[in-house]
């Protein structure tokens, strides 16, 4: 799904598309560090590697006192296949940028190479290339690592800004939610336990297979009965294994699923009925079971006054055509909620479907998922924008 660019993007284009032939997956993005750094170097910035294991810093420092920006990317891809026909499509096999990192991570360094060229008159702009934003059951965020390497300790920021890939726009568009950009996760694993016997003599076994299928049902029932219409929650189980032969009956089964929400209450309410779901089946079939909780990220929450500015700033950013007002949060989530967190965040949607009749603009995750390449100008244009502006003006925090 690309489209012609203009010459000044021709560099950026093709530093997507490297970045789309050559994935990698979370903490081994050592390609794309290397190519970040050595593009940031040349640029004039300084630049920290190796920064929560394969994270790139790199700040650009203006002569005179003012604001600290933070401007995040991640850069991980997902264990997926590319399933696309173009010339740039992925050449590792069973991994593919199906969630966008690919064009996140050129946008920023463009950004980078935008604000070094023209320099900054105040204030401090830190870029920040996140390993490790996708991230499995019981592994660590690479957004929790970059907190944790103590780089954005000093000086405090006034204002963290990032984007997603949002293929329900289209490109030329940019999305702002008013206040919950991405929701909060829970992840859970769930261990079954019974006891194993022939196929042909089940009642001398605890079928765990059995259960755990009846579970998969029960917990997917919830959102029917344990969630109001008009509440936004969604639970998603995932994967499920167990048993090791079809003539034996299984004495061991697992599951692992996401709950996703909006609102504290409905949070805490969803993982209790998961829990006692989970415990009424096992009783139920005589097995024993443990839950396991991980992952746990907050929603991703825009500060009032950014979404103010950013409405002002980009209506007037000659790249972007639209600026658009969504009505829902998302059930997805992102580990930028913990850099919102320390600092008055600003998470945007960034359009990136074809504008031609019929585009097909499959969703994130999607092995087919591809970007409108003049996705990546208006991304770079509306990050330089709201930097400028912040950097001119000290924010006040309106949290």
């Amino acid at each position: 799904m690309t489209s012609a660019v203009s010459p000044g993007s021709a560099s950026l284009v093709e530093i997507r598309r490297q970045l789309h032939r050559h994935p990698e997956l979370r903490f081994q993005e050592h390609e794309t560090a290397a190519l970040v750094a050595r593009r940031l170097k040349a640029a004039g910035l300084n630049v920290r590697t190796g920064v929560a294991g394969t994270g790139v810093v790199a700040t650009l420092v203006g002569p005179a006192n003012g604001p600290h920006v933070i401007v995040r990317a991640d850069m991980d891809a997902v264990p997926t296949p590319d399933l696309k026909t173009v010339p740039y499509a992925s050449e590792v096999a069973g991994i593919a940028h199906a969630c966008g990192h690919d064009v996140h991570t050129t946008v920023v360094l463009g950004v980078g190479e935008q604000l070094a060229r023209e320099g900054v008159l105040r204030g401090r702009v830190t870029l920040v290339f996140q390993p490790a934003e996708e991230i499995p059951f019981g592994e660590r965020s690479g957004g929790r690592a970059i907190m944790a390497s103590g780089v954005l300790d000093e000086p405090p920021a006034d204002a963290v800004l990032g984007l997603h890939c949002w293929p329900a726009l289209p490109a030329g568009v940019v999305g702002l939610d008013r206040d919950v950009a991405m929701a909060a996760k829970d992840a859970f694993h769930v261990h079954i336990n019974g006891s194993g016997a022939h196929a042909a003599t089940p009642s001398q076994g605890r079928d765990a297979i059995l259960a755990a299928s009846q579970l998969v049902v029960g917990l997917h029932l919830l959102l029917g009965r344990e969630i109001d219409p008009g509440e936004r929650a969604a639970l998603n189980v995932g994967t499920i294994h167990g048993g090791t032969s079809q003539s034996i009956v299984p004495a061991r089964a697992e599951i692992t699923g996401t709950i996703r929400s909006v609102d504290t209450a409905v949070r805490l309410r969803l993982k209790e009925a998961v829990e006692r779901v989970a415990g009424a089946t096992a009783q139920a079939a005589g097995l024993e079971h443990v839950i396991e909780w991980a992952n746990e990220m907050p929603a991703v929450r825009n500060a009032p006054h950014l979404v103010d500015l950013a409405q002002a700033v980009l209506a007037g950013c000659p790249e972007v055509n639209e600026v658009r007002l969504l009505d829902a949060p998302p059930m997805t989530t992102d580990d930028f909620a913990l850099y919102a967190e320390r600092a008055p965040g600003l998470y945007l949607k960034l359009g990136v479907c074809g504008s031609r009749a019929g585009a097909v603009c499959p969703s994130l995750h999607d092995g087919r998922f591809d970007v409108d390449e003049r996705a990546i100008d208006v991304g770079v244009g509306a990050l330089v924008s709201l930097a400028r502006s912040l950097l001119e003006h000290r924010p006040e925090d309106g949290r």
